[in-house]
């Protein structure tokens, strides 16, 4: 019982805890906080916002208008060079574009295909002809664009697009085809409506020498009218973002100049010979790609932002709202003081806290890497790496918290005026663009093998075996904040030694690392000796051992979100406020172990009263002390009325529900009331 004992002791000692609410603030708001704060004056303006159940066609006009005022604004350019009217800030230009979900999610994402893809890609993939010619347009919406990357036959795998750049030496130009319906490019923000222009990626082909994708700018209308070879259609009325114009394009012997060829990682020069920095065609591709990565860092942080709208509207309301009482007669009992909407909200809302610590060290690695400070291979593999891992979890949690908020209100839920269900319309895409979650987490899968790999690349078969019934000694991050698994290794010799106390950090980290850990070896173990076989037999295997691959994937990400919520614990400015952290933190990790309870039972590193325990202490101890401090952790999100824009959250509720306890106090001293039919009989 002593485990049982100790998951108790903390909790004791907290009374008496309080927030800082402004101070925690501006810690969540990172290292961008002014740059943030004028993002969301923007946001809270009714010129930016969505207008509900507004007609598509509408709601099309009305975004690409509020583009127009954001470059007006001047708050679109940040991260360009300042030759160019920008400021080269890359992480506050991703910090201002985030906060734009609280306006519309539509005006977020065609803002992004602008300046974040299109203007982008002519910025990292282009040369200084390039910025010189097409970077103004791009970057002033004199010239709208489209990113032309993603077919109809292929999405997720880019190095197999069916697009061709033919280069023709009698006219110095190349020659775009979409040669068959499946390699038409297709999703295309920008390419229904608006383009002007578009990034075309296409197999560049050379002497008939295929050097693989690269990128081409290439015009393709004269104001609403296709140039000549270019046709296209309206994809039409979407699950949400119906503000963007998405669309398809096909080409036919579309010919550009030479010189369209964005060519920073591959170039053919005036006599029809193709050079590149980059000998492989693989790293080649990869870096270009890689350049891109700023969509996937975005996408985690906008998907963060929501996740507080939706708690800071659901919370509100669930300390407003009345439902049942305990006694006849009795007030209504407040739904957060219910243990069960406590599970589905302030559990969430630890999550949410785990993903904004956790974006704020991807957008500091992110704006190392592309100002330059950090700016070597490994620097940026490790940046891409953090940026598949974080994705992933952060869009899916923000789908799975905008639902649990519309579910925790009820009806009031349901209706559109509150956003939820809007909100969560728009966010769907999130799990599939910018990188399929399920491919990213594949990518970082393999990263986790190849880091793996290295630290017992002279281990045989046996001793690869033997790791996975063992245990993660030192525990550290490298540089980039991903989780590096070729750490010491010790034999605790008994599972059921395997985990003293289960309250500490230090024990919480054990567990969570260890379960990475312990997936990746393991999957190590049966994929040794994979280089010996077929292509074929080579691909089976992998294919065999897939899925684990994507849920060790996953169990990284959740690591990487608890370190980056325990880091951030040492950035609260009094002992109150890191009280509260420190709960949140817990709530989160013991969360992510009672997820995974099973394979902690089945793998031996948790005793069922040590399993139990977990859950005693999340329900008995941490939900209720951070109930009295739930409203204080959503204000903190520093969301004011014009952002939340939800009549559930403007405190209707707690009047509507005064007013009714008010009647009932009245009637009942009145001796007003109506007797009540179980009531005992006064007798003769």
């Amino acid at each position: 019982m002593t485990d049982l004992v100790d998951l108790t002791t903390a909790a004791d000692k907290s009374d008496g805890a309080r927030i800082d609410v402004t101070a925690l603030g501006q810690t969540l708001m990172g290292r961008w906080a002014d740059v943030r704060r004028r993002s969301r004056e923007l946001a809270g303006r009714e010129e930016f916002q969505r207008i509900p159940g507004q007609p598509m066609d509408e709601h099309r006009t009305r975004v690409f208008g509020q583009l127009k005022r954001l470059v007006e604004e001047r708050s679109v350019h940040r991260a360009f060079p300042v030759k160019f009217g920008g400021l080269d800030d890359h992480g506050g230009n991703l910090a201002q574009f985030e906060e734009l979900v609280i306006a519309d999610p539509s005006l977020q994402i065609k803002s992004g295909v602008q300046w974040g893809l299109f203007a982008a890609a002519i910025m990292h993939l282009g040369t200084d002809r390039h910025h010189d010619q097409f970077l103004p347009g791009a970057m002033s919406l004199a010239v709208p664009g489209a990113f032309a990357m993603t077919e109809t036959g292929h999405g997720s795998d880019v190095s197999s697009i069916g697009t061709t750049a033919t280069y023709d030496a009698g006219t110095d130009e190349f020659v775009i085809d979409t040669p068959f319906r499946a390699a038409w490019k297709d999703y295309l923000g920008n390419a229904a409506l608006d383009g002007q222009a578009a990034v075309v990626f296409a197999q560049l082909i050379v002497g008939g020498i295929n050097h693989g994708v690269h990128a081409l700018y290439v015009p393709i209308r004269d104001g609403r009218d296709f140039l000549p070879g270019i046709g296209g259609d309206d994809d039409g009325l979407k699950g949400g973002l119906n503000g963007i114009d998405n669309g398809r394009l096909h080409f036919s012997g579309v010919r550009v100049p030479r010189t369209n060829l964005l060519n920073k990682y591959g170039d053919v020069d005036e006599n029809g010979v193709y050079s590149s920095p980059i000998a492989s065609s693989g790293r080649r591709f990869f870096t270009m790609i890689g350049t891109l990565v700023q969509g996937r860092v975005s996408l985690d942080g906008a998907a963060v932002v929501a996740s507080k709208v939706g708690l800071t509207i659901a919370i509100k309301y669930a300390t407003e709202r009345r439902q049942f009482s305990d006694t006849r007669g009795g007030d209504e009992i407040v739904l957060l003081d219910y243990q069960r909407h406590q599970r589905r909200l302030i559990t969430r809302l630890a999550t949410t806290y785990a993903m904004s610590f956790a974006h704020e060290r991807l957008l500091e690695q992110f704006h190392a890497v592309f100002s330059g400070q950090k700016a070597t291979d490994a620097d940026r593999q490790d940046l891409e790496t953090l940026a598949a891992s974080l994705k992933p979890f952060s869009s899916w949690s923000a789908l799975d918290i905008l639902q649990e908020c519309r579910e925790a209100c009820g009806g009031a839920g349901f209706l559109a005026e509150n956003r939820f269900t809007q909100l969560r319309s728009d966010l769907d895409i999130y799990a599939t663009f910018e990188g399929d979650n399920n491919v990213l987490l594949q990518l970082v899968a393999k990263r986790l093998l190849a880091d793996y790999a290295k630290g017992f690349k002279n281990a045989d078969a046996a001793a690869i075996a033997g790791l996975v019934a063992m245990q993660v000694g030192e525990v550290a991050l490298n540089r980039s904040g991903i989780r590096s698994l070729a750490q010491s290794i010790v034999d605790f010799g008994s599972r059921a030694r395997s985990i003293g106390y289960v309250r500490g950090a230090a024990a919480q980290r054990q567990l969570l690392t260890d379960r990475v850990h312990t997936m990746v070896a393991s999957i190590a173990g049966r994929l040794k000796g994979v280089g010996s076989l077929s292509p074929e037999d080579a691909a089976a295997l992998f294919n065999s051992n897939q899925n684990e691959l994507i849920e060790a994937a996953y169990a990284h990400a959740e690591l990487l979100q608890w370190e980056a919520f325990t880091d951030g614990l040492g950035q609260a400015t009094d002992s109150g406020t890191k009280t509260v952290l420190t709960w949140l933190r817990d709530l989160f990790g013991f969360s992510l172990i009672e997820k995974h309870l099973a394979w902690y039972l089945i793998n031996g590193r948790l005793s069922t009263a040590r399993a139990t325990a977990i859950t005693d202490y999340i329900d008995d101890r941490l939900l209720p002390r951070l109930r009295a401090h739930a409203v204080d952790l959503v204000d903190a999100f520093e969301l004011a009325p014009e952002h939340l824009r939800a009549p559930i959250a403007t405190g209707a509720e707690k009047e509507r529900q005064d007013e009714a306890r008010a009647y009932y106090a009245a009637k009942r001293a009145a001796g007003e009331l109506p007797g009540d039919e179980s009531a005992p009989k006064p007798t003769k």
